[in-house]
């Protein structure tokens, strides 16, 4: 086993959110490694479509961490090469009658005093911005902020700008400690980092992390499908989606949810989502969660009902139960950092959560956006409601 040249932090997890936290720690003047146990974007980001939203979000910290990852994406943007597929394409929520109208209005009025931009858009209207959408829907909302990022291309374009050392296909056995319980780095297989700060940006790993330094997060996986239609013309023009979807979002429902996710690609193939169901690490394939999820979106665009779908696949978010990430040190273990528990926003909160876990590490404001509602520590005596969920 050899030593490596210490840094001034090691992250582990080479996702968006541990590519984006190298990003900033570098930006800010550290040095950094990174270690993975498996490739760069290997796990939930991967996995995902890409979306980087403001809309789904209700007024309160999360949303905050949005807004603000919303401004940073699109500097990123301009800086990162073009692979990474970034398009202010918009979002467009549809509500098929007058009540889910109404309370979209309601929803949105909030967002807007948050600083959402956000207009309604009425039934006869809503065809202007998406020709091929179904009839008879009584109205919607679009936000121009929502946006959408090629997720796995963006972690290693952030990655490579960062800076860091990478260290992909070894997995982290142990977290090094002092004596007197602060870290001190981490242990692979082939090497010891040795580093005065450790990252946990595992994601659904997250919880498995902070047992190895000794303490406990109550990540959890939510497994979630995506259907990819053959390459097609640009018959969708925005991110759309019902509105039911901002409830399933929310839920804490371990049951299996779906609601239509519909976008296209730079590339032409449509991507469809999304379902959520807390099943632990079960791949098996879902013939019900893909049969919903067809359904729904034929509702939604009739033009895609005869299209082919060239494959499925899933991934698993990962969840805290109040539906916040970990974002910051952990009191409990000096030295110990938490970036992970986004949930299905991981892509779209990477920036913000990468400029945070910075502003901890060098000890420097936070951006504007109030770190304390993402403190790790905030589970502790509390329930644990996916305890008897199965390991990866």
């Amino acid at each position: 086993m050899s030593k490596s040249q210490s840094p001034d932090a090691v992250i582990i997890g080479a996702g968006v959110v541990g590519a984006a936290c190298a990003y900033y720690a570098g930006r800010a003047g550290l040095s950094v490694a990174v270690v993975d146990r498996g490739p760069v974007a290997g796990g939930t980001t991967g996995a995902g479509e890409g979306n980087l939203l403001v809309s789904d979000k209700e007024p309160g910290p999360e949303l905050d961490l949005a807004l603000l990852s919303v401004r940073l994406w699109r500097d990123l943007a301009a800086l990162l090469p073009a692979d990474v597929e970034y398009e202010a394409k918009g979002g467009l929520v549809v509500a098929p009658g007058p009540t889910a109208l109404k309370a979209l209005r309601a929803f949105a009025e909030g967002q807007r005093a948050a600083g959402v931009e956000t207009a309604e858009v009425p039934g006869d209207g809503l065809r202007a911005l998406e020709p091929h959408l179904a009839g008879g829907l009584a109205g919607g909302l679009h936000y121009p902020q929502d946006s959408q990022v090629q997720p796995a291309r963006a972690a290693a374009r952030l990655l490579a700008a960062s800076g860091a050392a990478v260290h992909l296909g070894e997995e982290v056995t142990g977290i090094l400690r002092t004596p007197s319980g602060a870290v001190r780095g981490v242990r692979t297989a082939r090497r010891d980092l040795i580093a005065p700060a450790v990252v946990n940006a595992a994601g659904t790993w997250g919880g498995a992390v902070a047992a190895l330094a000794g303490t406990e997060l109550p990540v959890r996986p939510r497994r979630g499908f995506v259907l990819v239609t053959e390459p097609l013309p640009r018959v969708v023009r925005h991110k759309v989606y019902a509105a039911d979807y901002v409830a399933d979002v929310a839920s804490g429902s371990a049951a299996l949810q779906s609601s239509a996710v519909v976008e296209g690609t730079p590339a032409g193939p449509v991507l469809i989502g999304a379902t959520r169901e807390r099943v632990g690490f079960d791949r098996s394939p879902s013939t019900e969660a893909l049969r919903r999820l067809a359904a729904q979106t034929a509702a939604l665009f009739p033009v895609l009902t005869d299209v082919r779908v060239l494959r499925a696949y899933h991934g698993f978010r990962p969840y805290l139960p109040d539906h916040l990430p970990a974002i910051g040190p952990d009191p409990r273990v000096p030295g110990l950092l938490h970036a992970c528990g986004h949930e299905g926003a991981g892509i779209g909160l990477a920036p913000a959560t990468g400029l945070l876990i910075a502003a901890a590490l060098t000890g420097e404001p936070a951006g504007g956006v109030d770190p304390a509602p993402f403190r790790p520590e905030r589970f502790d005596g509390t329930p644990d409601p996916g305890r008897r969920e199965n390991t990866p």
